[in-house]
């Protein structure tokens, strides 16, 4: 059994890039993956996001990818010279033709050169295909830390689960030794308090099957054994290894619908309390599963 609440990180480097990839989960009724990272990455999206998918059956996943250079790209410069060049013949001659005197070209050039319109710096981008290998490992590594931490976590829940399982048993136990007893005392009551009421010798079928139908009003064995059956197959949920979140949610609903069940049947007031006991245990129970992958 495994929690949807974990954390792992991987980090890797390459000539050209630093590549530091986190991964969170916590509890979420779907699997449902975000991604942030830088657009280079958009392309291998759906490669991470299947790899994700064959870790993780359930949660909510935040993927945090950085690619960070580790030096300067080469950056190419690209002069627009026939445009200055073009700038520069026309300033010789509107100089002559105008003023009469020789325009200074090298200063010209100078200026002209120096101003962002004239010039571009390329800058070598990073080749996907040389690093990509590299995210996929290093992700796979993170993925590997993010279910390790479910595992350990999964552990400290089914744990609490036993112990809240223990606890409902011993109750539930309770509850059926004392509805024996009090069904058999019930029984007796009613027969006096009817053969008092009619004040004569009643007839023993009719007394039987008007006692017969009162108690099975208040009859909670079929509650009581359901319950005990659902106590089994949670020993069985919780011994398996594969995701029984979905699975564990259910059956504390149907355990909750029975005691429920018995609540509403029944108006002893130790019933009751015991009703009570095992709601709450019931209660911390859900809680624990919404937790469970």
């Amino acid at each position: 059994m495994r929690s949807m609440t974990g954390f792992g990180k991987a980090q890797a480097q390459t000539n050209q890039v630093t590549i530091d990839i986190e991964i969170k989960t916590v509890n979420q009724r779907f699997l449902d993956i975000q991604f942030r990272m830088p657009r280079i990455l958009n392309e291998a999206e759906h490669r991470l996001r299947n790899a994700t998918k064959n870790h993780l059956a359930r949660g909510r996943v935040d993927v945090f990818i950085t690619v960070t250079e580790r030096a300067q790209h080469a950056k190419e410069v690209m002069i627009d010279w026939e445009t200055i060049t073009a700038i520069v013949e026309e300033a010789e001659q509107e100089s002559e033709r105008r003023f009469g005197v020789p325009i200074a070209k090298q200063a010209l050039v100078q200026s002209l050169i120096m101003q962002d319109q004239f010039f571009v710096l390329h800058e070598q981008p990073i080749e996907e295909d040389q690093f990509l290998p590299v995210v996929l490992a290093t992700f796979d590594e993170a993925l590997l830390a993010v279910a390790a931490s479910r595992q350990q976590e999964g552990l400290l829940l089914k744990k609490i689960m036993q112990e809240q399982k223990a606890a409902l048993a011993s109750t539930l136990e309770q509850l059926r030794g004392f509805y024996q007893t009090y069904e058999q005392e019930y029984q007796e009551r009613l027969t006096k308090k009817i053969i008092e009421r009619l004040d004569q010798e009643a007839d023993e079928a009719r007394l039987l099957t008007e006692i017969a139908l009162l108690i099975e009003r208040g009859d909670i064995h079929e509650e009581l054994d359901r319950l005990t059956v659902h106590l089994l197959k949670l020993d069985q949920l919780l011994a398996k290894t594969e995701p029984v979140g979905r699975e564990l949610d259910f059956l504390i609903q149907e355990m909750n619908r029975e005691v429920n069940t018995i609540g509403s049947k029944s108006a002893v007031i130790e019933i009751k309390n015991e009703v009570v006991q095992l709601k709450t245990i019931l209660e911390k129970m859900r809680e624990q599963v919404q937790n469970v992958e």
